[in-house]
C-alpha cells in the first residue's frame, strides 16, 4: 500500500513539473509586419476547408429528400420487376419492338430527358407494338425508374428476354451518356460505386442474350469506338460520333443532345425508318456543327444483314401515330439555375 502511495505522489508530482515547464515558454523572437507572400500563405487553411467541402460535394447529386443510397441500392430487383409489369402487353402474331433507354450520367439532366422521350415517342408515335422500359440515373427520379447501371441492364435484357420472342421481335437499346476516347460510357449516380461499360463489355451483355434482332444506339463522344463489337448479323448499330471524335448538345446547359434531338425528335416523328431518319440526323447534324465551326462528329451506321427486312416487317404493322413534341420534365432538384451554370 505504501509501496503503491509513494508511486502515486512520484507521479503526481512529475505532472506537477512538466505543466510548470510548459506553462513558461521561452519568450518568442519578434516577428516582422506580414507582408503580401505572408498573408497569402495564411489563406492556406481556408484552402484546406474548401477542400474538404470539395470531398462533400461527391454528394451533390443525392436529393436532401428521399431514400438513401443504401435503400436505393436494395430497391432495384423490385423496381425492375415493376418496370417489366407495366410493360404493355405483346400484340400475338405480329413483330414487336422493345425500346430499352439507359440514361447514364446522374448529373446531368439531357441525359434523363433524353432516354425519357424516347420511350413516349416510341410509344406513343408507333402503335402498340412497340413497348419501351427506362432505366436511367438521375437524383430526381431515384424512385420512378430503375438505376442505369450494368446489374440492372442485364437484369431487364433477361427479363425482356422471356417476354419478347426473341428470333421475331425487335430489341432497340439506347444508350445515352458520357463517352471517353478508351470507348467507355460513364455510369454514374454519385455516391454509388457503379462499374463503367465499356464497348467490349456492352457487347458481351448482348451476346449472352437470345435477340435474334438489335438496334443498338450509343449517343456519346467517341462513340463510333462500339461499332467493331457491336456489329453483326441482325445488328443495325447507330452512334452519335466517329471513334476518335466527340459529339455535341451535353452538358448541364442543354436540354436534348444534338444527336438526340436530330434523331429522336426530328428524324423519327417525320418516319418509323430508322436508317433513312439516321441519314436525316446526320445532315441535320453537319449543319448544326457547321453553322457553329464545330469539328464534325460524324456519325456512324453499320447495318447487319437481316435487320433492315426485319424492321420493314414491324413497319408493316405500323400506323404512325401524330408528332411527338419534345417537352423535358422540370430540372432535378439538385440542378443549379441557369443563371449560375
Amino acid at each position: 500500500m505504501r509501496t503503491a502511495l509513494t508511486a502515486l505522489l512520484a507521479f503526481a508530482a512529475g505532472v506537477l513539473l512538466m505543466l510548470l515547464v510548459s506553462g513558461h515558454p521561452a519568450a518568442p523572437a519578434p516577428q516582422p509586419a506580414p507582408s503580401v507572400a505572408s498573408s497569402s500563405s495564411a489563406a492556406a487553411p481556408a484552402s484546406a476547408s474548401s477542400s474538404d467541402s470539395d470531398d462533400s460535394d461527391d454528394n451533390d447529386n443525392w436529393p436532401s429528400q428521399g431514400p438513401s443510397p443504401e435503400q436505393v441500392v436494395y430497391s432495384q430487383p423490385g423496381m425492375v420487376r415493376q418496370a417489366m409489369a407495366q410493360l404493355t402487353p405483346r400484340v400475338p402474331d405480329k413483330t414487336n419492338l422493345y425500346l430499352l433507354t439507359f440514361a447514364g450520367d446522374g448529373g446531368e439532366d439531357v441525359f434523363r430527358n433524353e432516354a425519357e422521350y424516347a420511350a413516349q415517342l416510341f410509344t406513343k408515335r408507333f402503335g402498340p407494338t412497340a413497348h419501351a422500359l427506362v432505366l436511367e440515373n438521375n437524383p430526381s427520379t431515384l424512385q420512378a425508374h430503375p438505376l442505369a447501371n450494368w446489374s440492372n441492364l442485364e437484369d431487364t435484357l433477361d427479363k425482356l428476354s422471356q417476354v419478347m420472342k426473341p428470333d421475331q421481335d425487335v430489341l432497340v437499346l439506347y444508350m445515352t451518356s458520357h463517352g471517353d476516347e478508351d470507348h467507355n460510357l460513364l455510369v454514374d449516380m454519385d455516391p454509388l460505386p457503379l462499374d463503367q461499360i465499356g464497348a467490349p463489355d456492352l457487347a458481351g451483355i448482348l451476346k449472352k442474350r437470345p435477340f435474334k434482332w438489335k438496334v443498338v444506339v450509343v449517343n456519346a463522344c467517341y462513340s463510333g469506338g462500339f461499332v467493331p463489337d457491336l456489329k453483326g448479323p441482325g445488328t443495325l448499330v447507330l452512334t452519335a460520333a466517329r471513334t476518335d471524335r466527340s459529339s455535341f448538345g451535353c452538358g448541364s446547359d442543354s436540354n436534348i443532345t444534338y444527336f438526340g434531338k436530330a434523331w429522336l425528335v426530328d428524324a423519327l416523328n417525320k418516319t418509323d425508318n430508322f436508317v433513312d431518319a439516321f441519314q436525316f440526323a446526320k445532315n441535320d447534324i453537319a449543319g448544326w456543327e457547321k453553322d457553329q465551326k464545330l469539328t464534325p462528329s460524324e456519325p456512324q451506321m453499320d447495318v447487319g444483314s437481316g435487320i433492315a427486312q426485319q424492321l420493314a416487317t414491324w413497319r408493316k404493322d405500323v400506323t404512325p401515330g401524330a408528332t411527338v413534341p419534345f417537352a423535358p420534365p422540370p430540372p432535378s432538384t439538385n440542378t443549379p439555375p441557369a443563371s449560375a451554370q
